[in-house]
């Protein structure tokens, strides 16, 4: 399995708990920094038969072997429909797949009810090899409410030899009763220059800019990097620097089919680095718009981008379930450019 250098120091503090292992992890932080990876890791070494002295699975024991074969029978892993055809490390952003469903409805980006239910008879029979049953979940802010419920009263009642490993990018999104019932593990952002040259030894071309871009978040600056196009982000960038209500329009036409919530998050860096560069001259995420966003800066006050910034906030909250993406991504600019324009 895989686990990133900026990962060591967690690991290490993660050995300190096996002796008295906790029956529910909750592994939160930043998202693009590998948790649904370090989750992945650590059940291996749960199941395998024959742990390494640092904690790490052995990788040549059965255990191990079925484990790498995503068929040991003594671990499930529960994440939304959406996740479903990517690789196990790439699902904690909660993004789409990029596999069409073969039926015509999309692919469920919510946790159901019904997953939760079948670990029922996963978790009443023995295991396979009298060790621990593992249960990955992730992203845990993907439960729907009947989901979470049910996983709660499991929680509270968790069934012996039983592990549950659950990975958020967002507590607050979280029932507070299921925050209460496990125990939390950070797993917070790299440094910038550790984040960069991992990037770099992965050959990606203008590192800084990506990661930067991705506010400091190795893995989905990587997965930014490799698709290799930021049509979408310099659409958006280009209004956001010259806001006009025919130009939202517009941009929203464009802009109608891109991932919403990544919309939102690209216009809060955007209000991030206009706020700084007013108050410092600084700006963080999006140096290729220096000159942009120091005009933005020149000529907007500080209440109004307050303002600006609290509305992008409140979006975000409700970015993964619009009635209509084109009308969210109008309102959206609209907003800005009464605030900015």
């Amino acid at each position: 399995m895989t686990m990133y250098p900026w990962q060591q120091a967690a690991w290490e503090r993660l050995q300190q708990m096996r002796e008295r292992l906790p029956h529910a992890i909750l592994f939160h932080g930043p998202a693009g920094v590998g948790k649904a990876d370090f989750m992945e890791t650590f059940a291996q070494s749960l199941l395998c038969e024959n742990v390494r002295p640092d904690g790490h699975a052995c990788g040549e024991c059965a255990s191990c072997g079925w484990f790498l074969q995503n068929n040991h029978p003594d671990y499930r892993r529960v994440r939304p429909e959406a996740l479903e055809d990517e690789p196990a490390g790439e699902g904690e952003e909660g993004a789409e797949s990029t596999t069409k469903s073969k039926s015509t409805k999309a692919p469920s980006k919510e946790i159901k009810i019904e997953q939760v239910r079948a670990l029922a008879d996963f978790m009443n029979i023995s295991t396979h090899r009298q060790g621990l049953r593992v249960v990955v979940l992730y992203p845990a802010e993907a439960l729907n409410m009947p989901a979470s419920n049910a996983l709660l009263k499991t929680l509270e009642e968790p069934p012996p030899g039983t592990v549950f490993l659950l990975a958020s990018n967002s507590l607050d999104r979280l029932l507070p009763t299921i925050l209460s019932r496990c125990r939390k593990f950070a797993l917070p952002m790299p440094g910038h220059d550790e984040a960069l040259a991992w990037l770099k030894a992965q050959g990606v071309q203008d590192a800084d800019s990506w990661l930067r871009e991705q506010g400091g978040a190795p893995l989905a600056a990587l997965a930014e990097a490799e698709a290799g196009s930021r049509e979408d982000m310099d659409a958006l960038l280009h209004f956001l620097a010259n806001p006009a209500v025919d130009g939202a329009l517009r941009a929203a036409e464009k802009l109608a089919k891109a991932q919403l919530s990544a919309l939102v998050a690209w216009q809060q860096r955007w209000l991030y680095d206009v706020l700084s560069m007013k108050l410092s001259g600084r700006i963080r995420y999006y140096p290729r718009y220096q000159k942009e966003v120091a005009a933005l800066a020149g000529r907007v006050s500080s209440a109004k981008l307050n303002r600006a910034i609290k509305a992008a906030n409140e979006r975000r909250a409700v970015a993964d379930h619009p009635l209509s993406a084109k009308l969210f991504v109008e309102d959206m600019l609209l907003e800005y450019t009464s605030c900015c324009a």
